[in-house]
């Protein structure tokens, strides 16, 4: 199974998640959506297997940063604001090639990936 984990390089739970994968010989493709950017298509299909709190990392200070007006609109339009801002959603998310999306690298998404 190929993984393909987005996120940002400078994120030390990206990199804990990439190390362990790799480290246990899977197929992991990274995506740093701060240079390579993320489209609406991609960040939808995240939506269609996870809800938009699970996505958005309301704890962040990419997050924090925001005005109020800003917070509404992106838990409104989660899709365009994650695009615009791609530190907005937690990290990593990681997508299976047979189509299964996670959010995060606790204990759960450890075991699915690394067993």
């Amino acid at each position: 199974m190929t993984l393909k984990l987005y996120g940002i390089k400078n994120c030390d739970t990206l990199r804990k998640a990439r190390k362990a994968l790799q480290d246990a010989d899977k197929d992991v493709e990274f995506i740093d959506v701060r240079a390579d950017g993320l489209d609406a298509q991609t960040v939808k299909g995240w939506l269609d297997k996870v809800e938009a709190d699970t996505l958005l990392n309301k704890r962040g200070t990419s997050w924090r940063a925001l005005s109020d007006a800003e917070k509404a609109a992106a838990e409104a339009d989660p899709t365009t604001a994650i695009v615009n801002a791609p530190t907005l959603f937690k990290r990593p998310v990681i997508v299976a090639s047979d189509g299964g999306v996670t959010v995060g690298w606790k204990k759960p998404e450890q075991d699915k990936y690394l067993a």
